[in-house]
């Protein structure tokens, strides 16, 4: 599968890369989401920003493009579900920093098309991949 690879600059990112690699998916991309330029941290929910220093060295030793989105949003809905699953509506929720996701996988998609699948680091985190998994249907199928 044809996948885009969410990067952190973490090591279960890191990790996950490898694991996608070892079942034969093919990487065409990198994101990333952080905050704005001259911070190194955020108060964020859903997005690890510490370590977004090496992300640029890590698409770059991927081979891959690179593409990012400054956090726009917060944590407004901080339950264990998000919004809703119909792909004809966004489902999303105003302000949310989900929706900071859903519109770098956009952009994404736009210059991939050919991406069928995201790859996350979110290894044990519900909140995380209830949210990742509402972005993916609304915006890369």
């Amino acid at each position: 599968m044809k996948y885009v690879a969410l990067l952190s600059g973490g090591k279960d990112s890191c990790y996950n890369l490898s694991h996608c690699a070892r079942n034969g998916h093919e990487l065409l991309a990198a994101a990333s989401l952080g905050p704005e330029q001259g911070k190194e941290e955020l108060d964020s929910y859903l997005y690890q920003t510490v370590g977004q220093d090496a992300i640029e060295f890590v698409a770059r030793a991927l081979d891959v493009p690179l593409y990012r989105r400054v956090i726009a949003g917060a944590a407004v809905e901080q339950g264990g579900e998000y919004g809703g699953r119909d792909p004809s509506t966004s489902g999303g929720i105003q302000g949310d920093e989900t929706e900071d996701l859903y519109e770098l996988l956009l952009t994404v998609k736009t210059h991939h098309p050919e991406v069928l699948g995201v790859s996350v680091g979110a290894i044990l985190s519900n909140y995380q991949r209830v949210r990742v998994e509402h972005v993916y249907v609304l915006s890369l199928r």
